[in-house]
């Protein structure tokens, strides 16, 4: 019923405990996962999990805060979102929430990245896996510059686990993407956030648990898994007046038509 459309249970949180988090998820009818790739080293756990069960994927990237780690070039990308149960590119993006001593001008080996993970989805026709941070105006104009605009030959994707303003939702919504929702919805102090989720209309909605980070209450604080993505499925159903069924359906149905083909 339940699909988390962002994980990482590669992490050592997480694989130690695979056999009851699969358990756990089965209970609570999660039925598919996405697992996600945050560096090219990591690539090869995250794609035995894909392989190794039928209701898991893969994508493949290096997600923007990653430092001192393998760089990708554009064919590493390539060779890798061929192989089997590849169905995204990224974690991607721009992140300058921890910029430090440095200036958003030092980032530029971040957009360089972030162009080269564009670059990859285009020619692949893979979806994009969106991460922002304190860099929506410079992730909205990279993705517009690479002629991520939502026209035929877009790659298109997801912005996950969005905790930007209602107005960097309606720019991602006006080039075609997606905008997923973790537990943070379910934080007392998000009201703006579920302010954002009441406005992205039902058929560009994503739910994730962005697993082991940012469990949902009634487990802040806790190491977070991919069983507790119904908790984010009931926020929203509150926050839509519709029924947690109809939220499971809608957005393992989005979560489909994103990654096309998801179910070969």
């Amino acid at each position: 019923m339940f699909t988390d459309s962002h994980c990482h249970l590669s992490m050592p949180d997480l694989v130690a405990q695979l056999p009851a988090i699969r358990a756990a998820m089965a209970a609570a009818h999660v039925d598919r996962a996405l697992c996600i790739c945050t560096t090219l080293e990591e690539f090869g756990d995250v794609h035995a999990l894909a392989t190794g069960y039928d209701n898991f994927w893969a994508t493949v990237g290096v997600h923007p805060d990653n430092e001192d780690v393998q760089e990708p070039s554009l064919d590493d990308l390539l060779q890798r979102s061929a192989l089997p149960r590849v169905v995204g590119i990224g974690e991607t993006g721009l992140d300058y929430y921890r910029l430090g001593d440095r200036t958003v001008a030092d980032m530029e080996w971040q957009r360089t990245r972030f162009r080269t993970h564009i670059r990859a989805a285009r020619q692949v026709a893979k979806p994009l896996v969106i991460h922002t941070r304190s860099a929506s105006d410079d992730t909205i104009a990279i993705l517009k510059e690479e002629g991520e605009d939502g026209s035929a030959g877009s790659a298109g994707g997801v912005f996950h686990c969005f905790t930007e303003t209602a107005a960097v939702a309606r720019a991602a919504l006006d080039l075609g993407f997606y905008i997923s929702f973790s537990g943070i919805l379910t934080f007392k102090n998000a009201q703006d956030i579920r302010d954002v989720a009441a406005f992205v209309p039902m058929d560009r909605l994503l739910i994730e648990t962005d697993s082991p980070y940012l469990a949902p209450v009634p487990y802040r604080g806790k190491t977070n898994n991919p069983s507790y993505v119904p908790f984010v499925a009931q926020q929203i159903a509150q926050l839509k007046n519709t029924s947690v069924e109809e939220i499971a359906h809608t957005t393992s149905a989005n979560f489909d038509r994103l990654f096309n083909g998801v179910l070969v």
